[in-house]
C-alpha cells in the first residue's frame, strides 16, 4: 500500500495528522508493506520569514482579508488542546513565523534518503513546540543530523538552489488533483481523505483499502468428495 501524504511545516494540523497516522501504522498487521510518501503541499510560498513578528500577527497578516491576530488566536485553541490530547505540544507565543520553502527543501532530499518520517517529526516539534527558527540553514542543517541525514549534504543543498522547483511543482501537482489544504492523505492513488483524523479513523481507512485491494479469491478444488465443502452457518445449522 503506498500512502501519500501532502502537507506543510506550518500547517499545526499536518503535526498532530502524522502523530496520528504514525500510531495507527503501529497497529497495523501489514505495516511493512505500506509506503509512507510525503509529499509538499505549501501553503503560502510567499510568506515572508524574519519580520519579528509574533506567530498571531504574522499569520493574519499573510491570509489577508481582513483576518485578525485574535481570531487566529483563537482558532488555534482547539488545535492547541487537540495537540494536548495526544501528547504534543504547541508554543505558538513564542513560535518563530517563516517561510517554509527550506524545510520543504529539506522534505524533498529526506524522502530521496527514505528519513522523510524522521524529519518531518523533527521539524514539526523544532517549530511548534522548541520554537526554533526553521528559515535559518544552520539551524535546519543540525535538524536533519538529528534525523539521520548527513549535515554538510543538506548545508551544501541548501546553498543552492536544489529542489526549489520541486517544493513548487509538487505544489502545483497536488493542485491539480484537487487539493486545496493541508493535510491530504492519498490512497494507493485511488482513495483520498482531506483533513486531519484520529488514529483510530485512520487505521479504519487503511483497513478498509487494504482489504479493497486484497479480496479473498475463493477456490474450488473440483473435489467430490463428502467431507468437501461443508460449512456450519450463524444459524447453528452445519450443511454438507
Amino acid at each position: 500500500m503506498k500512502i501519500e501524504v501532502w502537507s506543510d511545516v506550518m500547517c499545526p494540523l499536518c503535526y498532530i495528522g502524522k502523530t496520528n497516522l504514525d500510531t495507527a501504522l503501529e497497529q497495523f498487521g501489514q505495516r511493512d508493506q505500506v509506503e509512507v510518501i510525503y509529499r509538499p503541499f505549501q501553503l503560502f510560498p510567499d510568506a515572508p520569514s524574519n519580520t519579528g513578528k509574533n506567530y498571531y500577527d504574522w499569520t493574519a497578516e499573510i491570509h489577508g482579508g481582513g483576518m485578525s491576530p485574535d481570531y487566529v488566536r483563537e482558532g488555534n485553541k482547539a488545535v492547541v488542546q487537540m495537540g494536548k490530547n495526544i501528547g504534543l505540544t504547541y508554543n505558538l507565543y513564542k513560535l518563530i513565523p517563516s517561510n517554509t520553502t527550506d524545510a520543504l527543501r529539506v522534505a524533498v532530499y529526506a524522502q530521496e534518503q527514505g528519513k522523510a518520517a524522521e524529519w518531518m517529526a523533527t521539524v514539526y516539534k523544532a517549530y511548534f513546540t522548541d520554537a526554533l527558527d526553521i528559515g535559518d540553514h544552520a539551524t535546519l542543517a543540525n535538524l536533519a543530523g538529528e534525523s539521520g541525514l548527513d549535515t554538510s549534504e543538506v548545508l551544501a543543498m541548501l546553498s543552492s538552489d536544489r529542489y526549489k522547483d520541486t517544493v513548487k511543482k509538487e505544489r502545483q501537482n497536488g493542485s491539480r488533483r484537487g487539493i486545496t489544504g493541508t493535510p491530504f492523505y492519498i490512497f494507493n492513488d485511488k482513495y483520498a481523505v482531506s483533513g486531519v483524523r484520529g488514529s483510530d479513523a485512520f487505521l479504519e481507512v487503511i483497513e478498509q483499502v487494504w482489504k479493497d485491494e486484497h479480496p479473498l479469491q475463493m477456490i474450488d478444488n473440483g473435489s467430490n468428495s463428502d467431507s468437501e465443502g461443508g460449512i456450519c452457518g450463524e444459524d447453528g445449522v452445519c450443511k454438507i
